[in-house]
């Protein structure tokens, strides 16, 4: 069968490395000038592996809500590993106001999951970026910038430019789960690959790194709904 791959050149990329991403799709970042004939050889070489990695259960497709799950008095939405009720409420305001619950405007009913989006990523820009630069100065390592991405299928990731980026989504997520997503990125600074050697920085700096682990496999996909 054959094994489809996006390939993505950089001129600054020094070592040819394969990622399969959630939605199961097959990324080889590899640098600039490297022939096709090379990448096919390493890709086949890594078949085995790749194909395990495409079958975990933690890859999956979109999924759609459950059945009446909607913006609506009653029914709840996540935020910071709690689910949290929404009550709608008559108000000349547009935007979502949270007091240990979700105060949903009613005007502008079809919007409210554009409102609850933008609420997320604005929560995530003031509570996630201080702790990166927490966990940066408490690992010893400098990056160039943090910023908050919409990025569907990847937790966070470290450019070879050494910024960081955190999915949005992660806002939904408990702090410890917060917490290991920026020190796996940031330990990247410090070891490249997930040798034993990275996941001993990770491990040391986050005691709670495989229960965290096992949060984002057991509840990864609720993070990717719109509620």
């Amino acid at each position: 069968m054959d094994l489809i791959y996006t390939v993505v050149r950089s001129a600054k990329r020094r070592k040819l490395t394969i990622t399969v991403e959630r939605n199961r799709s097959v990324v080889v970042h590899a640098p600039e000038g490297t022939p096709d004939a090379k990448i096919r050889q390493v890709v086949d070489a890594k078949r085995h592996w790749i194909y395990e990695k495409i079958g975990h259960r933690q890859k999956y497709q979109n999924r759609p809500h459950a059945p009446g799950k909607e913006l609506v008095s009653g029914e709840s939405a996540l935020y910071m590993g709690r689910q949290y009720r929404i009550e709608v409420i008559k108000t000349g305001q547009t935007e979502i106001q949270f007091d240990q619950k979700f105060f949903m405007p009613k005007a502008h009913a079809e919007e409210r999951k554009e409102a609850l989006r933008e609420w997320y990523i604005q929560r995530a820009e003031a509570k996630i970026i201080p702790r990166v630069k927490r966990q940066a100065r408490e690992l010893g390592v400098t990056y160039a910038n943090a910023h908050i991405v919409d990025n569907l299928y990847r937790w966070g990731s470290c450019t070879i430019n050494n910024n960081i980026s955190l999915n949005w989504r992660l806002i939904k997520a408990p702090v410890f789960v917060i917490d290991y997503v920026i020190v796996h990125e940031l330990a990247h600074l410090i070891e490249p690959n997930h040798t034993p050697r990275f996941w001993n920085i990770v491990r040391s700096q986050v005691p709670t790194t495989e229960k965290a682990k096992a949060w984002l496999k057991e509840n990864g996909q609720l993070l990717e709904e719109a509620i």
